[in-house]
């Protein structure tokens, strides 16, 4: 896992009504793993799912993720069943799961002051026990999972979709975020985002 001394967000000096967190990369340092659990599920497909495709491909849904894959080699990976598989990968890596604690920080620190969301591209069971994991479910108003929307980032659903549950306008929300997919639906929710970088 990654240093996490060095970095901090700093928040904009606009004063928001609400923060919304995407979790793996942002909350949890978990991408690593995701990758991890993604190469050995796919085999000897793993070598057409470099790191960096993966990476450009944060935040998209699971389901989504191999139906890129069969769309840009010619492939026809069974989407349900490899997803359960890569999910259930994972799942066995929960020991290893860390916090971003610059980030936990900051959902630690406005608790209570601000309504705090979730937003991911993930599905529920596994957002909730990375959560369960971090000891930090409980900081947050409401979680969207992939189950929760009809179009996954880049597109502004799972921001959109927090800020209504949240009953905040969405203009009015900041998100903290780790990929390009994910700052590019926020902006396309009218939301102000904090990236969170890969070296921290």
């Amino acid at each position: 896992m990654q240093n996490q001394t060095a970095w901090r967000p700093t928040l904009p000096e606009t004063e928001f009504d609400a923060f919304i967190f995407d979790c793996d990369g942002t909350l949890a340092d978990t991408m690593p793993l995701h990758y991890r659990a993604w190469c050995e599920a796919l085999g000897h497909h793993a070598e057409l799912f470099p790191v960096t495709m993966f990476n450009d491909l944060g935040g998209v849904p699971t389901c989504r993720v191999v139906e890129i894959l069969n769309e840009k080699h010619s492939l026809s990976l069974p989407v349900d069943a490899l997803v359960s598989h890569k999910e259930a990968l994972f799942q066995t890596y929960g020991a290893e799961i860390l916090p971003i604690d610059a980030v936990v920080d900051v959902a630690r620190r406005f608790h209570k002051i601000k309504p705090m969301a979730v937003a991911s591209g993930g599905h529920r069971q596994i957002v909730m026990s990375t959560l369960h994991t971090l000891g930090i479910v409980e900081l947050f108003d409401a979680i969207v999972c992939s189950e929760d929307y009809s179009r996954g980032k880049p597109a502004p659903d799972p921001f959109l979709e927090a800020a209504r549950r949240m009953g905040i306008a969405p203009g009015r929300c900041l998100v903290f975020e780790d990929s390009v997919t994910g700052l590019a639906a926020a902006q396309a929710a009218g939301m102000e985002c904090i990236l969170v970088p890969l070296e921290r």
